[in-house]
C-alpha cells in the first residue's frame, strides 16, 4: 500500500490519530517519523515514498491538533511535551513495531521532529535502534548565526505570552506553526532560551535520558536552511554524547532544489537515498 492512512490510534486520554504509511511488499526496515511544529502527516508522502521505494516502511506521525487528530488547541485544550512523549509517542512506537515485527526500527523527524525522536529513544530505549534526522536542531538561541541570535531571545518570550493571550498560538495568522497549544510552545520556548529539554509534568529527565542514547545517528542539514542551521543540528546531536553520528550537508546541486527548511520534502529522493544507504564500516 501506498499513502494510506492506518487504523486510528488511541491514547489514553482519548486523543484520537492516524498514521501516514508507505509500506514495501518486504520492508527491510521501519520508520516512524515525526512531522516539524505545524506541519500535516499528509505532506510528507513523497518522502514516504521514496523510502518506501527504497525497502522502508514508512510511518508519518500526526501530532496533536493537526490533520487527522481529534484534537485542536484552545484555551480549554492544551498540551506539551509530556503528553507527545508519554501518551501518544509510544502508542505509535507499539503499533509499527506490532506490524513489523523482527524488522529493524527507525525512528527519525523533521524540525521538532527529529527533536522529539532524540528525547523519545532516551525515554524509551527500545523504539528504535537507529535515529535519522532531516533539517533538525535545538532551537537554542545560541547556536544561531546573526542576525537572528539577538533576536530569538525576544521571540521565545513573546510567543508563550501570544499563546497564553490567544488561547493557543496563532501560527497560521503569524506563520510559525499551526494553531498550537500553549504548554508546547512553552516547552519549546524554554529549550530556546536555556538549550535544556524539559518538560512540565514528565517526571523522567529529558537531559539524563537523552545522555544515555546509544543508536546511531544520521542527520542531513540543508545548506540554506536558517531555521536549523549546522550549529544548532550539532548541539542537538551533543545531548546524545555515546550514539554514533554520521552528519552530511546538501547543498541546491545535491538536492534538486532550494536547500532550506521545507523544499526537499518535494523532492526528496536524495535524502532517501542517502539516510537508506548502507552504514560506513
Amino acid at each position: 500500500m501506498s499513502g494510506t492512512a492506518t487504523p486510528a490510534l488511541e491514547a489514553g486520554d482519548g486523543h484520537r490519530w492516524e498514521l501516514v504509511a508507505s509500506v514495501p511488499a518486504r520492508p527491510r526496515a521501519a520508520l516512524l517519523w515525526l512531522p516539524a511544529l505545524g506541519v500535516g502527516a499528509r505532506h510528507y508522502q513523497p518522502f514516504a515514498q521514496a523510502l518506501a521505494d527504497r525497502g522502508i516502511a514508512a510511518y508519518v506521525h500526526e501530532w496533536r491538533g493537526a490533520g487527522s487528530s481529534s484534537l485542536r488547541a484552545g484555551r480549554d485544550c492544551d498540551w506539551g511535551y509530556r503528553e507527545l512523549l508519554e501518551l501518544d509517542l509510544p502508542v505509535a512506537v507499539a503499533r509499527v513495531q506490532r506490524l513489523h515485527p523482527g524488522v529493524e526500527a527507525v525512528i527519525g523527524g523533521h524540525s521538532l521532529g527529529g527533536q522529539l525522536a532524540c528525547c523519545l529513544l532516551g525515554l524509551q530505549p527500545g523504539a528504535a535502534q537507529r535515529i535519522w534526522l532531516v533539517a533538525s536542531g535545538a532551537p537554542y538561541w545560541r547556536t544561531f548565526p546573526f542576525p537572528y541570535r539577538p533576536l530569538l531571545p525576544l521571540v521565545y518570550r513573546f510567543l508563550p505570552w501570544l499563546a497564553d493571550r490567544n488561547g493557543a498560538l496563532p501560527g497560521r495568522a503569524i506563520r510559525f506553526g499551526g494553531n498550537e497549544a500553549r504548554g508546547l510552545v512553552r516547552d519549546w520556548a524554554r529549550t530556546g532560551l536555556t538549550g535544556v529539554y524539559a518538560a512540565r509534568g514528565l517526571k523522567a529527565g529529558l537531559e539524563a535520558s537523552m545522555a544515555q542514547v546509544l543508536a546511531p545517528v544520521r542527520a542531513v542539514v540543508m545548506k540554506s536552511d536558517w531555521m536549523a542551521p549546522e550549529p544548532s543540528l550539532r548541539f542537538l546531536l551533543s545531548k546524545l554524547p555515546n550514539a554514533r553520528k554520521q552528519v552530511t550537508t546538501f547543498d541546491d546541486a545535491i538536492l534538486g532544489a532550494r536547500a532550506d527548511h521545507f523544499a526537499w520534502m518535494q523532492k526528496p529522493d536524495a535524502v532517501a537515498e542517502w539516510l537508506t544507504a548502507a552504514p560506513p564500516p
